[in-house]
């Protein structure tokens, strides 16, 4: 892990030191990841033989070449995680994407205001909203 993510990590962990509000994130965070990739998989840019590149692979090749200059094997397993999702959300209907989208925020908030009585960490720093994902993919598979 580097300097970079350790740093990363420990300024996040700040903002999610309560129980309840690392439970809100373990679950909100994930159905974000689904959801954005499933809404951005509606955007399509061309098409590669029988594939159609959307704005979910574009946005993945961008993560990924970010999360590898913190720490390679989070940056594969995300990149495992991240495909995973744009393929499921290939399948999920626009508006029910949006909904849980919606309703995962809702439950990040509640976690923040709730039970940490504190504002979400990305308020203060935009960078937060990529490295929360991997904070939490790092959590569950005790890499950090």
């Amino acid at each position: 892990m580097s300097p970079a993510l350790k740093s990363h990590f420990a300024d996040y962990s700040t903002f999610h030191a309560t129980p309840g509000n690392q439970a809100c994130h373990y679950v909100a965070v994930p159905v974000i990841v689904l959801t954005v990739f499933a809404l951005l998989a509606q955007v399509e840019l061309f098409t590669v033989g029988a594939f159609t590149v959307t704005l979910a692979e574009v946005l993945i090749v961008l993560a990924t070449a970010y999360y590898l200059t913190l720490d390679t094997g989070l940056a594969l397993l995300m990149l495992a995680a991240s495909i995973l999702c744009a393929w499921a959300g290939r399948f999920i209907p626009p508006m029910v994407a949006l909904g849980l989208f919606i309703g995962a925020w809702v439950l990040q908030f509640v976690g923040h205001y709730v039970y940490e009585h504190r504002s979400p960490a990305f308020f203060r720093n935009l960078t937060h909203l990529l490295v929360g994902p991997l904070w939490v993919l790092a959590k569950a598979t005790r890499r950090a």
